[in-house]
């Protein structure tokens, strides 16, 4: 049942289902009420949010039903704030997730929730349950709905693999099951004014790095055996709706019609859903991330760096790597010639996108701090063995990191 004035789709097949055009809050207790039929709602609440008028609104809308409220995740979700939010979930006999802010807190409701299913309440068990150590015929599929709203752009909301850092060696890992995730994502444009610009953008900027990875992806090595045509309609609307939110919402954070754009986000998404795997922009950036560089900003750090790197490195086999970065060049291409002396046949998609992260006024550049553990860190990433060019020794993933030292 849907309220009036909301509208409602399903933003991918099975899920999640969306939200929009109805203030989050009054969205969040209608579906919490009627569409979940939740008694025992945890809330799982940005540091940021917290001092801010929209969880008062959040706590009268939800009202006796909240059991519990989870205040701070930290970024990169570290393994002891999973574990400390799956016992409270088992705990208190929640029924329902509600996870109000950016990308840590969706992560980490989702990897909460796989937990409680499989009971890993340890450091141990959890470890036991990731994609490296987990036998997929033995995983349980999640019990508890989860609603995400959030207030930025790097769109884990619509899938459902969520990353976890092991502090114990500053490794961040994954966790998948097609259970895992939202059933519900409440978007609300106005609700976001109040994001961080930095946060904002930056988060724009990875939702970015997912559409270019997505087209420069391997999937597309052998032509179109990924259905290309399809994922190119997705990834480039995606992209073009994103660049056009970021660069009038940082001259107009006002512009609630742009940040509608966050639509590109689930356009981005949309194409990536079709077996289109990631590169070593998303393998170095999840590594990078536990070394304090903040989630968004891995992608402004690795991605003109790593998309350089692959078109000087590309062997004669992998000719297809430059035609897929034209692809890249040309949809930046009409908002780059914003930035300034450019010249279209100068560049490569690394430069350009590069630019579009100085318009920003987005970091563009990597501090030299344990390049070495995280070249190794990177090595076993998941993303790392599907990049568009070959990366098969911890020296290459050196090399562009010393491209990004220099980068800016």
């Amino acid at each position: 049942m849907t309220l009036v004035e909301e509208e409602h789709f399903l933003a991918l097949d099975p899920k999640p289902w969306v939200s929009l055009g109805v203030p989050f809050a009054e969205a969040c207790a209608h579906h919490a009420s009627l569409t979940f039929r939740a008694k025992r709602v945890y809330l799982i609440i940005s540091s940021s949010i917290s001092k801010t008028p929209a969880l008062r609104s959040l706590k009268a809308a939800l009202g006796d039903n909240i059991v519990g409220i989870r205040y701070r995740i930290r970024q990169h979700v570290p393994w002891p704030d999973v574990l400390e939010v799956a016992v409270e979930l088992r705990d208190l006999d929640a029924d329902l997730i509600v996870t109000l802010g950016a990308g840590s807190l969706t992560d980490a409701a989702k990897v909460a929730s796989f937990a409680v299913v499989k009971g890993a309440f340890s450091l141990d068990a959890l470890d036991k349950i990731h994609i490296r150590n987990a036998d997929p015929s033995k995983l349980k599929p999640c019990t508890i709905p989860i609603i995400n709203i959030p207030t930025s752009l790097s769109g884990g909301e619509y899938n459902p693999p969520g990353g976890a850092t092991d502090l114990r060696n500053s490794r961040k890992t994954s966790f998948n099951h097609g259970s895992m995730g939202a059933q519900l994502v409440i978007l609300d444009p106005e609700l976001t004014v109040s994001t961080p610009e930095r946060v904002w953008l930056s988060s724009g900027m990875r939702a970015v790095d997912h559409c270019i990875e997505g087209l420069c992806s391997v999937a597309f090595r052998d032509g179109d055996t990924a259905g290309s045509g399809k994922v190119d309609r997705h990834l480039l609307k995606g992209l073009r709706l994103l660049l056009r939110s970021l660069l009038t919402t940082k001259h107009n954070p006002g512009d609630l019609e742009a940040r509608k754009r966050e639509m590109g986000v689930i356009e981005a998404m949309r194409g990536l859903t079709r077996g289109v795997p990631m590169g070593a922009s998303h393998g170095i950036g999840h590594q990078l991330g536990p070394l304090g560089v903040g989630h968004g900003e891995t992608s402004c750090v690795m991605l003109p760096s790593v998309l350089r790197w692959n078109l000087k490195n590309q062997g004669e086999g992998e000719k297809w790597v430059r035609e897929r970065l034209l692809k890249v060049l040309d949809a930046f291409w009409e908002d780059a010639t914003k930035l300034g002396g450019l010249s279209r046949e100068a560049l490569s998609a690394g430069d350009v996108v590069a630019a579009f992260f100085g318009e920003l006024e987005l970091p563009g550049s990597l501090t030299e701090d344990k390049l070495e553990a995280l070249a190794k860190n990177s090595m076993t990433d998941r993303c790392i063995p599907t990049n568009p060019v070959a990366i098969t020794e911890e020296a290459q993933i050196l090399e562009i990191l010393e491209m990004a030292l220099t980068a800016g």
